[in-house]
């Protein structure tokens, strides 16, 4: 395995430590933290490094009507507005958004599970 290839997987895979740790610990306790913010923060950061690895690796050439790729996009986006919104919500949110905001979270989380595990598939079949 290359070391641009084990970088690029390495940095997604961070971001799903990190993305899966604040949603779930958030899910848990049913109550947006401070912390579970930072972890959305990490986890669209490593994921956005990641992909950006992986656009060099593919030679700067995505194609936007393939699956993975526009997967990945929307799933990238939702992150982002996710991680917004956390912000604001811990930062001026009232008690029932804290405790309302995990609903939000797993369904984001599920949608970026698709890319992260069709780009495992993908690079384990070529």
């Amino acid at each position: 395995m290359s070391v641009p290839l084990m970088l690029s997987t390495s940095l997604i895979t961070l971001a799903l430590i990190f993305y899966s740790l604040g949603v779930w610990s958030e899910r848990i306790a049913r109550y947006l933290k401070p912390w579970h913010v930072a972890a959305f923060w990490c986890g669209f950061i490593f994921d956005v490094s990641g992909t950006l690895a992986m656009h060099r690796l593919a030679g700067g050439q995505f194609n936007i009507l393939d699956l993975h790729t526009l997967t990945g996009q929307i799933a990238l986006w939702l992150m982002l507005v996710h991680a917004i919104w956390a912000t604001y919500v811990a930062r001026k949110g009232s008690e029932e958004a804290r405790t309302g905001f995990h609903r939000y979270s797993l369904f984001v989380w599920l949608i970026w599970l698709v890319p992260y595990f069709g780009g495992m598939y993908i690079g384990m079949t070529g």
